[in-house]
């Protein structure tokens, strides 16, 4: 149920964060269960990014987003019927000491207990430093894809989509729908991934993700004009993007006049809140990100706290609802020490091994190539501060061991996006300089507040020393 900021109750039993698939799908369990649950959610209304603006979108017509978009009427329908309590502009900015949750609704903060913590923050996009993404004019499709489900706003004039990803070609088949002009289709999958997909084709050509996807894509490829085998990619302009210059790997360059260039390059686990809170995380050599070592009920190495959905490991909308289920599953058994619901494990593990199925052979299809992961010479890699490649690079080579020490030096990582933007480039390049893994670079020290917040908010934990202390610690 929809409740005000000032019927938060002081104590729950259950918290979740994020109104995705999978926290939706744990809170509605969880009340179905006879938990006291709260749901946060930093956005106006439920449905995450995947079904962002569900409840309220203009686009009334579903022949424009496609059936799997408005498939999330079920499940947010369910969690707001339910007894959990929903809050919608709930900025969650610390998970500090004692199971306690700082939320910050218009600008107040609140402390709220929880004995069970679900992190359900979903995925972000993956940083693509090119020369010229900060021109204006030059956005994410994700960015894009949010205005045309929450305002249906497209791109007027010549427009380029660049990069790789199944976003990249939805997004595309959906502005298709809406009559948008799509100039052309830059696509810079890597042609060295497709000889390590063999051993994983069977179970891509078993899953539901091959036929959906070939023939989402031959759609597009029938009113697009795509280029393949994209080695090099930047923006041009002055005061604004006006065309996209590429080169192929038969070294031929080309460039095309645009008023709006739009970047993918795959999505990545959100984990800003969860390192807050001290989960332990993993580099995936797979994913070529940051996850957290979770068991397979969603638990993490912070006590009563668990990560659900493509916050754990990116895998999709369907698998995140099955993952929500499992966590608000453990939940339930620990908070009253009975081992039930154990058809309905069954089932989410089915369904979860249903949307896994195929994931692998996307994941590795779709690996951004290292050119486009690793920039150089004066490309912005941290937006905030404005700092290049170069001078990271450079940085590193002065000693400077890891993405913690070079803050000191180039403030990265510091500004209002706390390393969303910049953080896997800068453990990437300096990987690279050292001659060392990712792993062994590590990533930023991240620490509560999570997210920027006003002084007031934090002086809203003034009555709590102990919380107070909890976050001067950290």
């Amino acid at each position: 149920m929809i409740i005000a900021a000032g019927e938060l109750h002081d104590e729950y039993d259950v918290a979740v964060i994020g109104a995705g698939p999978a926290g939706l799908a744990a809170s509605a369990f969880c009340a179905r269960a006879g938990l006291k649950c709260v749901l946060f959610d930093d956005q106006t209304g439920p449905g995450g990014q995947i079904y962002r603006s569900i409840t309220s979108s203009p686009l009334s017509r579903h022949c424009v987003l496609g059936k799997d978009y408005w498939r999330g009427e079920t499940i947010v329908r369910d969690a707001l019927a339910s007894d959990a309590h929903y809050v919608a502009g709930a900025s969650v900015w610390g998970l500090l000491s004692s199971n306690a949750v700082a939320v910050s609704v218009s600008g107040i903060t609140r402390q709220i207990r929880a004995a069970r913590i679900i992190i359900a923050t979903g995925a972000m996009e993956r940083p693509f430093p090119i020369q010229g993404w900060t021109l204006p004019g030059v956005m994410t499709c994700g960015a894009a894809q949010i205005l045309l489900k929450s305002s249906a706003l497209v791109p007027e004039g010549p427009t380029v989509l660049a990069g790789c990803g199944p976003l990249l070609w939805l997004l595309a088949w959906q502005y298709l729908n809406v009559g948008v002009r799509i100039d052309a289709i830059l696509d810079t999958t890597a042609q060295r991934n497709w000889h390590r997909l063999f051993r994983h084709a069977v179970a891509f050509a078993t899953s539901s993700y091959m036929t959906e996807g070939l023939r989402l894509m031959y759609q597009v490829r029938r009113a697009v004009r795509v280029v393949t085998g994209i080695v090099e990619l930047g923006a041009e302009g002055g005061e604004r993007v006006e065309s996209v210059l590429w080169r192929t790997r038969r070294g031929r360059f080309e460039r095309l006049p645009c008023n709006t260039l739009l970047l993918h390059q795959g999505v990545v686990p959100n984990v800003n809140l969860a390192m807050s809170a001290r989960v332990e995380h993993r580099w995936s050599d797979t994913q070529l990100c940051w996850v957290p070592n979770v068991d397979d009920f969603g638990s993490t190495t912070a006590p009563a706290i668990a990560v659900a959905g493509d916050g754990a490991g990116i895998a999709g909308a369907g698998a995140a609802v099955a993952c929500g289920q499992i966590a608000a599953i453990a939940a339930i058994r620990a908070l009253t020490n009975k081992a039930s619901h154990k058809d309905e494990e069954r089932n989410a593990r089915r369904m979860l091994h249903r949307y896994q199925r195929g994931r692998t052979f996307l994941d590795l299809l779709y690996q951004p190539a290292p050119h486009f992961r690793l920039p150089r010479g004066e490309t912005i890699v941290c937006r905030c501060e404005d700092v290049t490649a170069r001078q990271v690079i450079e940085t590193t080579l002065l000693g400077c061991p890891g993405p913690n020490q070079i803050k000191a030096f180039l403030r990265c990582g510091m500004g209002p996006c706390q390393g969303r933007f910049c953080g896997l480039t800068i453990t990437e390049l300096m990987a690279e300089t050292r001659g060392s893994s990712c792993a062994e670079v590590g990533y930023f020290h991240l620490r509560p507040p999570a997210k920027p917040i006003a002084l007031s908010e934090f002086a809203g934990l003034r009555s709590d020393e102990a919380a107070m202390k909890a976050v001067v610690r950290e």
